[in-house]
């Protein structure tokens, strides 16, 4: 136990280490794979802060090496949601390397730690039009497979949905379209809104960071959603240091590499969809001339979700099909074809980075793309069956079948009419603010104060305070743990003080998981009381 002690704790000293080594080299990309910048939309006439690369190789293995000419390209975007691009190439058995390995052309979009002052929605939206333009042009015209993971799938989406929309298919991966979506007592996250009076908060924290979003806060809110998960985190390293600490260290570096976002953008997200919901009722505004309507969308659509997903629930990726479409029959009316599968247990993250799901769910995916494509116009679920997980492209690793759905089995229970309160509510709250206490804090917010409260925020702070650069006692921890490395003592599984141990995590896991759930009752409670019991319109 003291020896894992001593380990653990220099874990979370190379933690900190990693944390500012990677913002001392401008928090690059954390793609575990080699790619060159082909369009750098900072170039652009309205900037942004977005890029187009195209993967070159993997370790010594070039592109070329697999690539099947008769492919589409495959465009990944991963989401700017508080975290850096990375998580769709974190490793070989990832969308990307899978890609790869099927032998498609990829292309990524990464993006940059700093937004262009001013950058909004739409010069994003702008920019990734342009990129997938180029990606086209660069392959005889041939439309590019779209692959947008949580917040980059909902972009994608409204591309799609614009004026101009989308050619080739769109595979949007753990991504909301309907925000109001959840069910009561298990994503308290659609109800937070509520309870803070809706936008003036973002509005309040932006103008403290001096125009900028600091994603820190993003980060926080995604681990106080499921405290317990946090704790597993620590314990599951503390009980297995010698085998977690390279995987743990590697995934803390893309965690806690923390992004912004410019005021304009973060107001937006906020007004329009997690609080407005404007998008699945049609009335998300894309420019001066156009609204996003989710019934201009004709080219195949893949929503990949998973039921172990507490930030993007199926309610919330699924939940828009029959608002939008009133029937099967309007759907299949409309020419338009929608393929989902559903993961029964694996989490947000692991929908993108797991690479069990790449070898599996995203292979079949992109396998069976084009099978996708000549399905007559309606609503599908995909079923993998008989999985074997064999990764090698050469022999069979399962099979895929596509059973046609019904849209009406897709109703969710909902509670619109609260919910369009709380619009109401944090229009007029954001709108006082700005009038009052928001001219104050502009006025007073300089680039000194912003960065004091980044360097203070608790999401660095909790973490650099084991830095060997902030903390003496830190500089220790290294050559002991060095030396424990070097000669290492374990303690058999029969060790009394092993079983407590491990007991301990259970017992403290299941007091956090209690009291997580508490506090999501008190949510649900308090946002009956505000804006009106849960109920159908």
């Amino acid at each position: 136990m003291c020896e894992r002690t001593i380990l653990f704790w220099d874990a979370l000293r190379q933690r900190a280490d990693n944390m500012i080594a990677h913002e001392r080299a401008g928090k690059p990309p954390l793609l575990n794979f080699d790619y060159e910048i082909l369009v750098d939309a900072r170039q652009f006439e309205r900037p942004v802060n977005y890029a187009l690369a195209a993967i070159r190789k993997y370790g010594d293995k070039c592109i070329d090496d697999c690539l099947d000419p008769a492919k589409p390209p495959v465009v990944i975007v991963d989401p700017r949601a508080g975290h850096g691009p990375g998580i769709g190439g974190f490793k070989r058995d990832s969308e990307v390397g899978i890609a790869m390995h099927e032998g498609h052309p990829v292309y990524f979009v990464l993006f940059y730690p700093d937004p262009v002052p001013g950058q909004t929605i739409a010069d994003v939206l702008h920019a990734l039009r342009r990129f997938v333009m180029e990606v086209s042009r660069r392959h005889d015209g041939t439309p590019p497979i779209l692959y947008g993971n949580c917040q980059a799938g909902w972009a994608i989406a409204i591309l799609a949905a614009d004026c101009e929309g989308l050619a080739g298919p769109a595979v949007l991966n753990g991504s909301p379209l309907s925000y109001w979506g959840g069910e009561a007592g298990i994503n308290p996250a659609r109800v937070s809104g509520g309870l803070l009076g809706g936008a003036w908060l973002t509005h309040l924290t932006a103008d403290l960071g001096n125009g900028r979003f600091d994603g820190a806060w993003l980060v926080q809110n995604f681990e106080n959603l499921k405290p317990e998960a946090v704790w597993e985190k620590y314990a599951n390293l503390l009980a297995h240091i010698d085998e977690e600490r390279d995987r743990f260290l590697e995934f803390e570096r893309w965690w806690n590499g923390f992004y912004f976002l410019s005021r304009e953008e973060m107001l937006a997200i906020v007004e329009n969809l997690f609080i407005g919901n404007k998008f699945e009722q049609g009335l998300l505004r894309v420019c001066e001339c156009c609204f996003a309507d989710l019934r201009r969308i004709r080219n195949p659509m893949v929503i990949f979700a998973s039921r172990g997903d507490n930030i993007t629930p199926p309610h919330q990726a699924l939940g828009w099909i029959p608002t939008v479409y009133g029937s099967t029959e309007d759907l299949k009316r409309a020419g338009q074809r929608i393929v989902y599968l559903i993961n029964p247990h694996v989490g947000h993250l692991g929908i993108f980075v797991s690479a069990s799901v790449a070898r599996l769910e995203h292979r079949a995916i992109l396998e069976h793309l084009d099978g996708i494509s000549a399905l007559a116009p309606g609503l599908y679920e995909m079923k993998i069956d008989n999985p074997t997980g064999n990764s090698d492209c050469k022999r069979e690793a399962y099979t895929v079948h596509f059973e046609e759905r019904c849209v009406e089995e897709l109703r969710f229970p909902e509670n619109r009419t609260a919910f369009r309160r709380v619009a109401e509510v944090s229009s007029r709250l954001d709108e006082l603010y700005s009038a009052t206490l928001g001219n104050w804090v502009r006025a007073t917010s300089t680039p000194l104060s912003a960065l004091l409260l980044e360097w203070f925020h608790p999401m660095r702070t909790s973490r650099l305070m084991f830095a060997t650069a902030f903390n003496p006692l830190s500089s220790i921890l290294m050559p002991l743990a060095t030396s424990i490395r070097q000669d290492r003592h374990f303690a058999p599984d029969t060790n009394p003080y092993k079983a407590a141990e491990l007991k301990a995590f259970d017992t403290i896991g299941g007091a956090v998981t209690e009291a997580r759930r508490q506090r999501d009752t008190a949510y649900e409670l308090w946002f009956e009381l505000l804006y009106g019991r849960q109920k159908g319109d």
